[in-house]
């Protein structure tokens, strides 16, 4: 069976070579969050009672509220997790998709060859923001990363973004 050249140049010119799906990082797990609320529950539960028995009843009202808002603050918490932003490169195109934690999807598909990705970088913690800058637009990217890890993110971007910019390597014998 033989291929056709301009399908075998076509795919070497789709190969991603970069792509991430950046999320925000949440240390506490959906499991962790039951067992937090439960302590924060019975435990306001008892201190209620102790209040409730010494006949000073607003003060159960007010640990019932402390619960809900705790409730409430961590929900806020997960729903805002929601938020993606997905970034990949190929040799024509460098693709960012964010999806806010609403589901609101803004992307922008930008030309490898003209984007070049622009640091802020603090004295002692070191990257804060990174910047795609392509013809007079500047997108920010990966604000939810901590500066070690946005500066491990600069190191694979940069590559596949050099990569990109020199263009596919057509060979026709294999």
């Amino acid at each position: 069976m033989t291929r056709d050249n301009n399908s075998a140049g076509s795919e070497v010119a789709e190969q991603t070579l970069f792509s991430a799906l950046l999320t925000p990082h949440r240390s506490l797990t959906k499991a962790g969050f039951i067992v937090l609320m439960t302590i924060i529950t019975v435990g306001s539960f008892v201190a209620g009672m102790v209040f409730l028995m010494m006949g000073a009843w607003p003060v159960f009202l007010f640990f019932g509220l402390d619960v809900f808002i705790v409730y409430w603050a961590f929900r806020v918490n997960f729903l805002r997790a929601r938020a993606t932003e997905e970034i990949s490169i190929t040799h024509f195109e460098l693709r960012v998709r964010r999806t806010s934690h609403r589901g609101h999807i803004v992307e922008w598909v930008l030309n490898p060859l003209w984007v070049h990705l622009d640091q802020k970088i603090h004295e002692e913690y070191g990257i804060e923001r990174l910047y795609l800058v392509s013809r007079g637009r500047r997108i920010s990217i990966a604000s939810f990363l901590g500066p070690d890890e946005k500066s491990s993110f600069v190191k694979a971007f940069s590559t596949a973004l050099q990569i990109a910019k020199r263009g596919p390597i057509y060979n026709p014998i294999t």
